[in-house]
C-alpha cells in the first residue's frame, strides 16, 4: 500500500556544509529521530530525553511514510524539535537514526536504532491479502522480513527489552542476533516508579474514594475490544452503578488518528454523558494504569502492562487474535478472564477478583523486562557508545508518570494535547 506524506519544503537547517558560517552552537554529532506514527514517536521520545543537556548533539525530527502516519505532523509540531522533510533527511548523513518502527528505514544514509513501540514484541504479522500465496508469518519487529533488505540486516542495533527476546529474534531472523542489545523497557520502569503515588492518579481520573476504577483499554483494528463493538462500554457504563464504579477508557492513538478525534468523541459523547471519562492519547497513560482497580482490555500492550500492577485482568475483544503463542502476551490471555456478553457484570468482577493470582500475574509482568529500573542507564549507554562520545556524568532516573489528561467532550477540537 503506497502511503504518501506531505512534507515541508527543505530546510536550510545546520547539516548543510556551510553551518559554521551561521549556528549559534557548533554541534559535534547529528541524531535524526524517525517518528512513523503517534505511538513510535511517544516511545522515541523516552530515549531522546536521555540526551538533554548534552550540548555536543544536535538532534532532528522527521515523518517517515507510514499508513497511520496521521497525527505525526501535530506530535512534531507540539515537540517544538526541528523537523526536516523524509525526501532531505534521505539525502543527509547523520552520525545515529532513531526509530520505532522499520518502514523505509533501508533508504536512510545512517546508522539506525530501532526500538520496540509496545510492551515487546507480541504481535504476528498480517496474513497475506485473499487470492495470493501465505508467507509464513513472523512476529512484528523479529521477523527476517522487516529486519533484512537485500541479504541484509537494516540496523546498526535492535533494542530488546528482554532476554527472552532473543531467543525469540534467534528463531525468525539469526543473522540479526549480532546487533541485538537488551535494555529493558522504559514504560516498565515508568509503571513501576508511579507505583506509590496511585492515589493522584485516580483522583486525576475523577475516582471518589471507595469507587472502584474500571480501565478500559483498546488497541486499534477490527480484532479489537472496540474493532468488535461497543457492547462492552455501553455495559460497563450502563449496568455499574456510578457511586461504586468509575469507568476510564484508554485507546490506542491509531484509534484516534484513524477516525479523527472529533468523530471518536461524537461517536464516545453519549457514554460521556453518563459517565464515561477518555484518556487523552497525547498525555501520560502509565499512571491511568496504575489507578485502576480492574483492567478490560484485548490483545494491546496497554492490558499486558496492566499485569504489573496486581490487579484483576479481564479480556475481550477477539480471543484469536494475532498472538505470537510465545509471548507474555499470549500467556496472559490463556488465564486471564473473558468478560461475558451474556452474562451480568457484576457477578464477573467479583469473580476475577476473587481469582486473581498475583503470582501468575507476576510472572507474566517479569517476561516484560529482564532489565527491571534500568532502562534509562543502559539506553543512555548504547547512546553514546553508538556516537562515539563520552557519556557526561549525570546519574539517570526514572520519574514518576504524569498526571493523565482527560478529553472534555464539550470542547471542539479538545484532545487534551500538552
Amino acid at each position: 500500500m503506497s502511503v504518501t506524506v506531505t512534507e515541508p519544503h527543505w530546510r536550510h537547517v545546520s547539516v548543510w556544509p556551510d553551518v559554521e558560517r551561521w549556528a549559534t552552537r557548533r554541534t559535534r554529532r547529528r541524531v535524526l529521530v524517525v517518528v512513523h506514527t503517534v505511538i513510535a514517536g511517544q516511545r522515541l521520545l523516552d530515549t531522546t530525553r536521555l540526551l538533554e543537556g548534552d550540548i555536543r548533539v544536535q538532534t532532528f525530527f522527521t515523518q517517515a511514510p507510514d499508513v497511520f502516519g496521521n497525527g505525526v505532523a501535530e506530535f512534531l509540531d507540539q515537540t517544538g524539535g526541528l523537523v526536516m522533510p523524509w525526501s532531505q533527511v534521505v539525502q543527509t548523513h547523520f552520525d545515529l537514526a532513531l526509530a520505532a518502527s522499520h518502514g523505509s528505514l533501508h533508504e536512510l544514509h545512517s546508522p539506525v536504532i530501532v526500538l520496540p513501540h509496545g510492551a515487546g514484541h507480541n504481535k504476528l504479522t498480517p496474513a497475506g491479502r485473499p487470492g495470493r500465496p501465505v508467507a509464513q508469518r513472523g512476529v512484528y519487529g523479529l521477523s527476517r522480513q522487516r529486519l533484512v533488505r537485500d541479504g541484509a540486516v537494516v540496523p546498526e542495533v535492535i533494542v530488546l527489552a528482554h532476554h527472552e527476546e532473543l531467543t525469540r529474534l534467534g528463531r525468525e531472523c539469526p543473522e540479526a542476533l549480532p546487533v541485538a542489545e537488551v535494555v529493558g523497557d522504559p514504560c516498565f520502569d515508568r509503571i513501576a516508579a508511579s507505583l506509590p503515588f496511585r492515589a493522584l492518579y485516580r483522583d486525576a481520573l475523577g475516582a471518589r474514594a471507595g469507587q472502584r476504577l474500571i480501565l478500559v483499554c483498546s488497541t486499534w483494528g477490527p480484532d479489537s475490544l472496540l474493532g468488535q463493538g461497543w457492547e462492552v462500554l455501553e455495559r460497563l457504563v450502563g449496568e455499574l452503578p456510578q457511586d461504586e464504579f468509575r469507568i476510564a477508557a484508554l485507546l490506542h492513538p491509531h484509534v484516534w488518528n484513524t477516525h479523527g478525534a472529533w468523530q471518536v468523541r461524537a461517536w464516545l459523547a453519549g457514554l460521556g454523558r453518563s459517565g464515561l471519562s477518555l484518556v487523552s492519547p497525547y498525555g501520560d497513560w502509565t499512571g491511568a494504569v496504575v489507578a485502576a482497580d480492574y483492567i478490560v482490555g484485548d490483545h494491546g500492550s496497554v492490558t499486558l502492562y496492566g499485569a504489573m500492577t496486581g490487579v484483576p485482568v479481564l479480556m475481550a475483544g477477539r480471543p484469536d487474535a494475532d498472538v505470537d503463542p510465545s509471548s507474555p502476551l499470549a500467556e496472559l490471555m490463556s488465564f486471564a478472564p473473558r468478560l461475558r456478553g451474556d452474562r451480568p457484570l457484576r457477578p464477573q468482577l467479583r469473580r476475577s477478583l476473587a481469582t486473581c493470582r498475583t503470582h501468575r500475574h507476576e510472572r507474566v509482568a517479569s517476561r516484560i523486562s529482564s532489565e527491571p529500573g534500568r532502562f534509562s542507564r543502559k539506553m543512555r549507554a548504547l547512546l553514546y557508545r553508538k556516537l562515539r562520545l563520552r557519556a557526561p556524568a549525570i546519574r539517570t532516573t526514572t520519574e514518576p508518570a504524569r498526571l493523565p489528561i482527560t478529553v472534555r467532550y464539550d470542547e471542539p477540537g479538545s484532545v487534551g494535547a500538552p
